[in-house]
């Protein structure tokens, strides 16, 4: 294939799966992943970027198989200890993961930019994609209930994603600058991939900051997303139960409505082929393969299909 590198759009669990496959089936050091940001949080006054730190951990490795995020084997002694003195302690963070955290934020207080100190973890991990955040500014996912808004990871895990979702935003996003080089790698792309991400929370702040909607616009014809929706259900995450309570079809098709304007291929699984003329009709080419990520054997060959309609050889 070309020099040119791949650029994938990437939320968490179901990215970093794909994201695997792909760097089986494409050369690492040609993919370039730009990850969500608004989901990072302040936890125990320690920056915490679960997205990036998701496809990081399996990239690397070390992710744990069954959860999908974390570290495998990792223990919570810290966590325990924290939790006789408080009970916030809500969000899980391993004792190996914490050295993460620590790092990031001594080094973002030093001044070093998000960008930087991600290229500086997953060079320590043994990381050959390019990971980047889609923003070295803050901009943090709001949850919008009937009750009133939720900061993102108050809804997502404290409360188990079970509020009701009248609508999501993403503060700060519309003064936030993409990070370095992320609008010049979309225009010298070969291809662009949307990982099987949530489309509200995952890939929606991505295309929330400034010029990063645009860029996609431009590159329509290669631009393929892979659909999180399988069978009217999202294999991970509340993708489903968002659609419902915004009063969206949850169905493959209607992730397609929501990317129409910018991009060209989309990727349904078998069980959802009967969608296929409604993706067609909104001027998308449609793609039926299967696409649910048992393991290893099927993440490499959803890979392979999406380097194939992007007309690349692997």
């Amino acid at each position: 294939m070309s020099r040119k590198r791949l650029v994938a759009l990437a939320g968490g669990v179901g990215a970093a799966r794909f994201l695997d496959g792909l760097t089986r089936v494409v050369a690492p050091e040609l993919i370039f992943i730009i990850g969500n940001t608004a989901d990072d949080a302040e936890i125990h006054g320690l920056h915490v970027s679960p997205d990036l730190d998701t496809v990081t951990y399996t990239l690397a490795g070390l992710s744990d198989p069954k959860r999908g995020w974390g570290i495998h084997g990792d223990s919570f002694a810290c966590l325990e200890a924290l939790g006789r003195l408080t009970k916030d302690t809500w969000f899980q963070l391993g004792d190996r993961d914490l050295a993460t955290h620590l790092y990031r934020t001594e080094r973002l207080r030093q001044g070093a930019k998000l960008s930087d100190v991600t290229a500086e973890i997953s060079a320590a991990l043994g990381v050959s994609p390019q990971i980047v955040p889609m923003s070295d500014d803050r901009v943090r996912t709001r949850i919008c209930t009937p009750a009133g808004e939720l900061e993102f990871q108050t809804y997502f895990v404290k409360r188990r994603a079970r509020d009701t979702v009248v609508s999501v935003r993403f503060d700060g996003a519309s003064d936030a600058r993409p990070a370095r080089g992320v609008i010049e790698a979309i225009a010298e792309a070969e291809g662009v991939i949307l990982c099987p991400s949530n489309p509200f929370i995952s890939i929606g702040p991505i295309l929330a900051v400034r010029g990063v909607r645009e860029a996609l616009q431009r590159k329509k014809d290669r631009v393929i997303a892979i659909s999180p929706i399988v069978g009217g259900r999202a294999l991970k995450g509340p993708a489903a139960h968002m659609m419902h309570s915004m009063l969206l079809r949850s169905s493959a098709a209607e992730v397609a409505r929501l990317y129409m304007d910018f991009v060209g291929i989309f990727v349904l699984d078998e069980a959802d082929r009967k969608q296929a003329a409604q993706v067609e009709a909104l001027g998308i080419r449609p793609v039926v393969t299967d696409t649910v990520m048992h393991g290893l054997r099927e993440r490499k060959s959803l890979a392979r299909v999406i380097v194939r309609e992007l007309g690349i050889e692997a």
